[in-house]
């Protein structure tokens, strides 16, 4: 259990990139943190153990975002561990590259389960379990402005969560909870640079103003201010954290 005024904050996808990043940076800022991952257990282990290095709480809960069953399972087990959920982060994801071609509809499938569905589990349980200065902070993708080749069904399954946040966030009048997503561009992760050559990686990072991909913990930066005191009044927003990318 946490201290009485000790945040909390669940965060899905943690065991690794953009996840886990954030996973540190709200327990630097203050949080207890449940690390979701869906099968990697030793990768969530070490966001868990980094945390705890540097004087943090946190546990690793496994889980497919995608079974009601399991998210179901991840909220119960983080209100039994920590008391209590104060900010609900989904940043659990999948990306396949597939043209949109009916030989790919196991890919789009799999992205839409992972992406969407889960999506609609994490933002529906946490509109049950949030409180009173509860946030609910999803992922989008800045990629939705470019419309590339290969990118259809990951495109779909973002422009999907991004209408359902605008609806939980109607949906939670009066409770004084904030709902937004987050949309990164590019960011130096490993599911970024998955299959893809040095001259392409180049060429990405030249599509934005700055140059560069984005780091990890610049897209934490951004959850940390939508989950904290100065993000109170965001409400019902896609945060286009790319570098100027679109």
């Amino acid at each position: 259990m946490t201290t009485s005024n000790q945040r909390v904050a669940l965060v899905t996808g943690a065991s690794r990139g953009i996840g886990r990043a954030v996973a540190e940076r709200l327990a630097t800022d203050g949080f207890a943190v449940a690390v979701n991952y869906a099968g990697n257990t030793a990768e969530a282990q070490k966001t868990v153990e980094q945390i705890k290095a540097a004087g943090g709480q946190a546990v690793a809960i496994q889980g497919d975002v995608g079974n009601p069953q399991d998210v179901a399972r991840l909220f119960d087990t983080t209100q039994q561990t920590f008391g209590r959920i104060d900010v609900v982060v989904n940043a659990a994801g999948s990306m396949p590259m597939a043209p949109i071609d009916e030989a790919n509809l196991d890919a789009f499938d799999s992205v839409i389960a992972t992406n969407l569905r889960g999506t609609f589990l994490v933002l529906a349980q946490a509109a049950k379990r949030l409180g009173d200065g509860g946030r609910i902070i999803a992922f989008s993708t800045s990629v939705l402005a470019k419309s590339f080749p290969g990118y259809g069904p990951y495109i779909a399954s973002k422009a999907g969560v991004e209408g359902l946040v605008h609806v939980l966030a109607n949906e939670m009048r009066g409770r004084n909870i904030t709902v937004n997503a987050v949309a990164p561009g590019p960011v130096a992760t490993e599911m970024f640079f998955k299959g893809k050559s040095e001259e392409l990686i180049n060429n990405i990072a030249k599509m934005n103003p700055m140059e560069r991909i984005g780091q990890p913990a610049e897209i934490a930066s951004v959850v940390s201010f939508l989950a904290g005191p100065d993000g109170a009044w965001v409400n019902s927003q896609v945060l286009r954290a790319n570098g100027g990318f679109a």
